[in-house]
């Protein structure tokens, strides 16, 4: 299972843009969005060519292969706008092999066991560790990064990860930014 695993578009059209470009060449049967999809929230500053109608759009196009949850600046009234639901606050997929579990980051972490995968965003900041016999997964924003991450997205297959740089479109490991 090939999936293209972003987080924090935060409205910008630009980077929306820029991240369906690289899922499309990517190959991944779908697209999971991490949450904080149109809004920016009161302590971002807007995102360049912010346009969450725009975001819409360019989402609604792909509605199909996304999978998405809610994020803590999504609101309700935006499944009106998106074809897709990202009012869920936790997601689950199994691959064949692994669970991998999926939140925004800002609520409860839920239980997990051993050899599971839990995918977060909401910090803005890349993340890949394993504590406890669970890895933790953030792929970092699509349009705000913080601490120096690039602009990025993960691309999972088959139980592997690999950062994308969304602007240069190269590989890079997060605990090496």
């Amino acid at each position: 299972m090939k999936l293209f695993i972003a987080s924090d578009l935060h409205g910008s059209a630009y980077y929306t843009d820029l991240m369906l470009d690289r899922f499309e060449k990517s190959g991944a049967s779908h697209l999971v969005l991490l949450g904080d999809i149109l809004y920016h929230g009161p302590r971002n500053d807007l995102p360049k060519d912010y346009a969450p109608k725009k975001v819409t759009e360019l989402l609604n196009k792909f509605s199909n292969r996304i999978i998405a949850v809610r994020g803590n600046c999504e609101a309700e009234v935006d499944s009106l706008m998106l074809d897709f639901s990202c009012q869920s606050d936790y997601g689950t997929i199994f691959d064949g092999e692994q669970v991998i579990y999926l939140s925004h980051g800002h609520r409860v972490e839920p239980k997990m066991c051993e050899n599971t995968v839990y995918m977060t965003g909401h910090t803005h900041i890349p993340l890949d560790k394993t504590e406890n016999g669970v890895r933790y997964v953030n792929p970092g924003s699509v349009s705000i990064p913080k601490e120096n991450s690039p602009h990025s997205a993960i691309i999972w297959y088959n139980g592997s990860l690999s950062w994308i740089d969304l602007i240069s479109g190269e590989k890079y490991s997060p605990n090496n930014k």
